[in-house]
């Protein structure tokens, strides 16, 4: 009972799952360090060769594993280092998007931005942005109901 009420009065910190292609946004992210700029360190890098290669399934097992927050950076349309990758993924998110709406998942909790790798400031304010407007949302019970079960 003690146990239930302490994470009651604990504030909300949202986990947030950021992909990030890594000819651009993951270069976005490492000037954004290099140039002192900071984000929340809720916000958990997971570099990836890039945006389409993401699989709307690891998104939806961001959520399942503990994910309050899942944001998708690639490079801005056109200037892709695979020439179309971004343009799938743009095609693909919004499948996602109305999926996790049918499921009761706000589309507040997911996003898709385009950072280069010169836009280290933008990076960081994507970052503090998208933890600010989530940690707004709160916990989401749908969520909860949906996450694997520690024993």
């Amino acid at each position: 009972m003690q146990e239930i009420i302490e994470n009651e009065n604990k504030p909300f910190v949202p986990n947030i799952v950021a992909f990030c292609c890594n000819w651009c946004s993951y270069a976005g992210a490492d000037l954004a360090g290099s140039s002192r700029l900071s984000y929340p360190a809720d916000v958990k890098i997971v570099r990836v060769p890039c945006s389409c290669r993401v699989n709307p399934m690891f998104v939806l097992k961001a959520f399942q594993r503990g994910a309050d927050g899942v944001i998708l950076c690639g490079c801005h349309p056109g200037d892709c280092h695979y020439v179309t990758g971004n343009y799938y993924t743009r095609r693909r998110m919004a499948m996602l998007f109305s999926f996790l709406d049918y499921l009761g998942i706000e589309k507040e909790r997911t996003r898709v931005e385009w950072v280069s790798a010169a836009e280290g400031a933008k990076f960081s304010a994507v970052m503090n942005d998208f933890v600010k407007t989530v940690t707004e949302l709160g916990e989401n019970k749908r969520l909860a109901d949906l996450r694997v079960k520690e024993d």
